[in-house]
């Protein structure tokens, strides 16, 4: 259901602003849910060459939100993943390959465009019952004891009970909530693209640790095509940027040794500063924040939209129990509850990128040497090599519903 509130003020019951990723699949949880819904914001897709490697959590997600089919037409499984280190380091470990099958799964995810998986979330959106979707940018957000009054861009209101903030990196609503952040830049940029190479990708997702970041392969699907994302200090970035499609290509296939064969470009660019942001916690006053509004790492191990739509799918958890309970959603003791269950994960998650991004850039020897030993690790030690799998996946402990192993 699409609509204006211009000169209305019935409140909804969630209001999720933003309309990316994980708004949408904000929204669509709740909707799902039977618990009227709006969903503010302007749908505005960027064309930079991003993919988004859904992990097995994620999957589920969208199965349960009814958007998987769609999107998986498009998908290409990541069965195996493989690191290489390139960094000339004298601890250098032998390449390390893991497989979805030694934790009982066909993949351990599947990459596709980001532009396909928003287009598909919109496409439930616009059909799914008790969610009105609102084309107008929200300039505001004020609290009040019942309810929070979002002002929008074309002089319209909406309220709601609970307000979910997913409107990005530089959240205005967390910034008009006060919630504090702490806020870091690398000196690195990411070229993205979407590649097309001679040899078949076999289902196999590359990463090279390098002395300016990681160079990374990542499958797409018809298996002779793999997205991009190549991290290097920002000057060399702007320069090979600034570079045509043959010489890009010619500069990837020397950096993958030409694992893949010739290669052309085949889709569009983007060149992505890196930076990183934390918020002290994910809620303030009737606010719930999701996504990038929370938290910013870069694009690294697969884990930032993933930890985005773990964020939709607790708030949708909390959410449904307080409706079921007949409380308030957007309570304090619902907030507090999302807080302690997100908090520890979007740290967890920020540190682990933040650590092995910067250890790359160093060539001090013992960082180096416990670099090369923790791959060692989990390479040999089977126990230790699941586990590290496993939790790359999902977390074992307090996985949202929508993404847990239905149990037979």
């Amino acid at each position: 259901m699409q609509g204006s509130t211009t000169g209305s003020t019935t409140p909804f019951e969630v209001a999720v602003v933003g309309a990316g990723a994980a708004g949408l699949a904000s929204a669509l949880g709740s909707a799902q849910a039977g618990i009227p819904t709006a969903l503010v914001g302007r749908h505005a897709p960027v064309a930079d060459g991003r993919t988004v490697a859904l992990l097995d959590g994620s999957v589920r997600f969208l199965q349960a939100l009814g958007a998987w089919d769609e999107v998986g037409e498009r998908a290409s499984p990541l069965c195996t993943l493989q690191i290489i280190d390139d960094t000339g380091s004298l601890f250098r470990p032998p390449p390390a390959r893991f497989h979805s099958a030694e934790i009982g799964l066909d993949a351990f995810g599947w990459n596709v465009e980001s532009a396909h998986l928003v287009a598909a979330l919109r496409r439930c959106a616009r059909s799914q019952p008790n969610l009105t979707l609102i084309e107008s940018d929200a300039t505001g957000a004020e609290p009040g004891e019942a309810n929070s009054r979002i002002t929008l861009a074309d002089g319209g209101v909406v309220e709601a009970r609970l307000v979910v903030g997913a409107d990005g990196g530089r959240s205005p609503l967390r910034a008009a909530s006060g919630v504090p952040v702490r806020e870091w830049n690398y000196p690195q940029a990411a070229i993205t693209t979407i590649l097309a190479h001679d040899k078949s990708h076999d289902d196999v997702s590359t990463e090279f640790h390098t002395r300016s970041g990681p160079f990374t392969l990542v499958p797409m699907s018809g298996g002779f095509r793999s997205s991009l994302v190549w991290v290097a200090g920002k000057a060399p970035a702007e320069r090979l940027a600034a570079l045509d499609d043959a010489a890009l290509a010619e500069a990837v296939e020397r950096q993958a040794r030409g694992m893949l064969g010739r290669m052309r470009i085949d889709g569009p660019r983007g060149l992505v500063p890196l930076r990183g942001l934390l918020a002290s916690t994910p809620v303030a006053a009737r606010l719930a924040l999701v996504g990038e509004a929370a938290h910013v790492f870069p694009p690294i191990g697969a884990q930032g939209l993933n930890l985005g739509l773990r964020d939709a799918a607790c708030i949708r958890d909390a959410v449904v129990r307080a409706h079921r309970d007949g409380r308030d959603p957007g309570g304090r003791a619902v907030l507090a509850a999302y807080a302690a269950g997100r908090r520890i994960d979007a740290a967890a998650r920020t540190a682990a990128v933040d650590v092995l991004n910067r250890s790359l850039l160093t060539d001090l020897l013992p960082l180096d040497l416990a670099r090369g030993l923790g791959l060692l690790a989990m390479t040999h030690l089977g126990p230790l090599r699941r586990i590290v799998m496993r939790e790359g996946v999902l977390p074992r402990f307090g996985a949202p519903e929508l993404m847990r192993v239905k149990r037979a």
